[in-house]
C-alpha cells in the first residue's frame, strides 16, 4: 500500500471511492484511465477494509474490558 493510501481516513477513501465509480459509470470513461481507475479502487477498498477490522478490533477489545466478568465463551 502507498504512503498516500496508509494516510487517507475512511470517510476520505470513501469519498474517493465514491468519485471513482460516478467516473466508471460515464459512458465517455478513456480506457486507458480505466485500469489506473480500477488499481486506485482496489488499494482504497482495501485501506477501507483494514480500518475497518481496525476498529472492530477496538471496540471488541473496550467492550471486553468494561465486562468484569471477562469475554464470553
Amino acid at each position: 500500500m502507498s504512503d498516500q493510501s496508509e494516510s487517507i481516513g475512511y470517510a476520505a477513501a470513501m469519498t474517493e471511492l465514491d468519485s471513482i465509480l460516478r467516473e466508471l459509470d460515464d459512458d465517455q470513461l478513456d480506457i486507458d484511465r480505466l485500469g489506473d481507475l480500477v488499481e486506485r479502487a482496489a488499494v482504497l477498498i482495501s485501506t477501507c477494509r483494514d480500518r475497518l477490522d481496525s476498529a472492530r478490533f477496538r471496540v471488541t477489545e473496550l467492550v471486553e474490558a468494561l465486562d468484569p466478568a471477562g469475554p464470553a465463551s
